[in-house]
């Protein structure tokens, strides 16, 4: 049996490594392990169990849950069955629920519990496709009925004994998936309207998986913490994809709230998080260093303003002087060192960046204190990563060089085009669209940029985010709305000005640093929301605005600004799941404050 399915590799991996762990999961605070024995025996049950519930070649199932280990039994159950799996978010509303049950036709909906399971019967009348409904976690649902929804154990089971009957039957199945089958649909988090739905074959996912090990060098030493939604394409990479080709431990955190607790009990070796974490950490560090005792504070002082000397030279790829390399090597000893571990990094050698742009100056922050933070780029249509910082090979304001065996070239009009094994195979039920994102094999990312002089890759924009002022200048929003989150008080920022006289900024505060703020200065507030209008936080983010003024052209600077009294979600529709802001969105719902400024 050759491995060139995703079942296939995920065998050959599970006998390869037996009893071995493959992942942890944390239970009533213990950290229950899984062997890949054990793993590859719940998929085998999974797929058996899918089959007997009537799931064919070619048919769908969705999954609507937080990162677990069932939810990568059903992922590589279903297509061991020659199916394909479906993500859902679990922050999705019922109606966008309803969508892409709907829309993909699935014929069994894996929920994670109660919660979940509500918003599927809330819209079942309106996906006739769907016939069974399995639950992963029944707690509150003990005396719920219904002969279509069963329970983890209960369809375990229903596998378990549909194996003995046919124990020929999975192996069988295995052989019959081809290579060029459709193995997932990851419906896009677009940042506007009804998601589509992006197919993507086992070649695909496989090539993908097999070249990022070898850039990345993962073997199943490593081991890494998975939290973000496996419904993107992203974490789907991390946590099922390359442990599968390379053997690499994964360890569930426990929720989202968990993660920094996750992080310093697992001290993984590799880390990918999106922006707004590293974003997170930094402000974390930022807020700890403040409530220190004045020694530490100081010392912090030095030892930072070392770490980004060094960082300037060596992301210059200029030669560290030997007093600042000594400096530094001390700065490590006595601060950094007890920093990474604090954060849960002191083991990692590989922390990455993607889904969306990171700040320059938070990758200076993090290499300077011994945490080489790497930038990937890439796009669900090409499953997951186009251009990465490969080794140290790191250009700030880049995301690096493409991947080997993909092939990246510049339109006129400056758009990025991606060709290589690992373009998907055209949306589904879609074949317009198809043909006008993939022309001539050439698949069109919707993103403008350009090549440096040593072939990295500079992203400039979202094509149709760029802002074109009543002056006629070509502004580049994700720049200056990155420099204005480097402050620790700035969550999020969107820049408006496309066809307007100057640019404007709704900006979001970060509740922890900006209520620590007013805490300290005795600042009367009640709510997050009485804090955004009280003159002091007004005046204190005018003030960060100016100094991101500063370091911009006069075109680009700005100009006005408002804070949003209310938290932006993902829940609410104005950030996706990996917490891009949906523009169009925000700009139809925000209009009268937008039209204050002008």
């Amino acid at each position: 049996m050759g491995a060139g399915t995703v079942p296939a590799k995920f065998l050959e991996t599970a006998r390869k490594f037996g009893d071995r762990v493959a992942l942890r999961e944390k239970e009533f605070g213990i950290w229950r392990e899984i062997t890949w024995n054990e793993y590859a025996r719940d998929v085998r049950w999974t797929c058996m169990s899918l089959v007997s519930l009537g799931l064919e070649k070619g048919g769908c199932i969705s999954v609507l849950s937080e990162n677990n280990p069932k939810w990568l039994a059903a992922d590589i159950g279903c297509q061991s069955a020659g199916g394909i799996t479906v993500g859902i978010y679990t922050t999705n509303a019922p109606f966008e629920v309803q969508y892409i049950l709907y829309h993909s036709e699935s014929r069994v909906a894996m929920v994670e519990d109660e919660e979940q399971l509500d918003k599927v019967l809330e819209v079942w009348g309106e996906c006739p496709a769907l016939d069974w409904v399995v639950v992963f976690d029944m707690e509150g649902l003990r005396h719920f009925k219904n002969d279509r929804v069963m329970s983890w154990d209960e369809f375990m089971e229903r596998g378990r004994n549909t194996d003995r009957e046919n124990p020929e039957r999975y192996e069988e199945m295995v052989q019959s998936v081809e290579p060029d089958d459709v193995a997932i649909f990851i419906y896009t988090s677009g940042t506007t309207g009804m998601p589509k739905a992006a197919m993507l074959s086992h070649r695909n996912i496989l090539w993908t998986s097999d070249m990022l090990v070898e850039v990345w060098g993962t073997s199943e030493k490593d081991e890494i913490l998975s939290f973000l939604p496996l419904a993107h394409i992203a974490e789907r990479t991390n946590s099922v994809l390359g442990p599968m080709t390379s053997g690499c431990v994964v360890s569930f955190a426990e929720n989202i709230d968990t993660v920094p607790e996750d992080l310093r009990e697992v001290q993984p070796t590799i880390y990918f998080a999106v922006p707004r974490f590293w974003e997170k950490f930094y402000t974390g560090v930022y807020i700890t260093m403040k409530d220190a005792i004045w020694i530490a504070r100081a010392a912090f002082r030095w030892a930072e303003r070392l770490g980004r000397q060094v960082a300037e030279y060596q992301l210059g790829h200029k030669p560290v002087p030997t007093w600042l390399r000594i400096r530094h090597f001390l700065a490590d000893k006595l601060v950094f060192k007890n920093v990474r571990r604090s954060l849960g990094m002191d083991r990692s050698r590989l922390l990455i960046s993607g889904a969306a742009p990171v700040s320059p100056e938070i990758l200076k922050f993090f290499h300077g204190m011994g945490l080489p933070l790497r930038e990937v780029y890439g796009q669900t249509e090409g499953c997951g990563p186009t251009s990465t910082h490969m080794g140290d090979d790191i250009v700030i304001g880049t995301v690096g060089k493409p991947m080997p065996g993909i092939d990246v070239r510049i339109a006129e009009d400056g758009e990025i085009l991606v060709r290589g094994p690992n373009v998907f195979q055209g949306y589904f039920k879609n074949p317009d669209l198809t043909s006008e994102t993939i022309v001539d094999g050439w698949l069109h990312s919707g993103d403008v940029g350009e090549f440096d002089g040593q072939g990295n890759l500079k992203i400039t924009d979202r094509k149709k985010d760029i802002i074109i002022t009543s002056g006629g200048k070509n502004i580049t929003p994700q720049h200056i709305e990155n420099e204005l989150k480097f402050s620790p008080y700035i969550s999020d920022a969107i820049i408006i000005g496309d066809r307007r006289k100057y640019l404007t900024a709704l900006i979001m505060l970060d509740e922890e640093t900006i209520m620590k703020y007013a805490q300290d200065e005795r600042i009367p507030f009640t709510t997050y929301k009485s804090l955004t209008q009280a003159p002091e936080a007004v005046k204190l983010i005018g003030k960060e605005v100016e100094e991101v003024n500063k370091k911009l052209a006069r075109v680009e600077q700005v100009k006005k600004f408002r804070l949003l009294d209310i938290k932006l979600t993902s829940e609410d529709g104005e950030l996706t799941a990996t917490m891009k802001l949906k523009r169009r969105m925000i700009n139809e719902k925000y209009k009268d404050l937008i039209e204050s400024m002008y």
